[in-house]
């Protein structure tokens, strides 16, 4: 009965953490400041573009200067959005089976409209996408389920027979209130001290190719 597979973007679908870390370096080194470890980059980008202006920075929002850091890292970040960004390993290949069988497939991001549509077309996936739904289509963000709601209309299919993949546990906690089966990526952006078990997922995934495997037993 699986209908269709939806995604969170930045840490489950795309590797985006390289270009986010290229852009934060190029900001701090305009300041003649040390470049950040890419590690901790990696662990922020999921928390957003203010999250990572109090890493880089050590600001936070309503700070002296913050918002124009934040400006000017959305500005750098939209033109450098697909230079190192990739698939994750083995996420071809799960597009690729899901394709063949006629299972849609779809994005669920925080990521706005414009930094998700221009991505997506610079790695020629917007074709093959068949819905990407970004808070600007939504009054509520995730975890609240309003934008896995309205990407299962757009698709045409319930949500009891969709499966929602995320790295963060508002991912979870969104596709369980929208009652989709659930599965956490653990190659995804995760801190360390909030490990995906404990977000109650009805899977965990270390690898991306993993999940035919649990698509197979749906």
């Amino acid at each position: 009965m699986l209908q269709a597979v939806l995604f969170d973007l930045d840490g489950t679908l795309l590797d985006t953490a390289p270009d986010f870390a290229k852009v934060l370096n190029l900001m701090r080194r305009r300041r003649q400041q040390a470049d950040i470890p890419y590690a901790d980059v990696r662990a922020t980008v999921s928390d957003g573009a203010r999250a990572l202006v109090t890493l880089a920075f050590g600001l936070e929002e309503g700070d002296t200067g913050f918002e124009e850091l934040r400006e000017e890292l959305l500005e750098l970040y939209s033109e450098h959005l697909a230079d190192e960004s990739r698939l994750f390993p083995g996420m071809d290949r799960v597009l690729t089976t899901l394709e063949a069988r006629g299972i849609h497939w779809g994005i669920v991001t925080n990521k706005p409209h414009d930094y998700t549509t221009p991505l997506l077309q610079r790695l020629q996936l917007d074709t093959r996408c068949g819905v990407a739904i970004c808070p600007d289509h939504v009054e509520n963000r995730k975890p609240n389920p309003e934008s896995i709601y309205l990407a299962c209309q757009r698709l045409g299919c319930d949500a009891e027979h969709t499966v929602y993949v995320g790295d963060h546990r508002r991912d979870i906690e969104a596709g369980r209130n929208a009652g989709t089966t659930t599965v956490a990526c653990n190659y995804g952006y995760i801190h360390a001290d909030d490990p995906p078990a404990s977000w109650q997922p009805d899977y965990v995934i270390d690898r991306a190719d993993q999940l035919l495997d649990i698509l197979e037993s749906l």
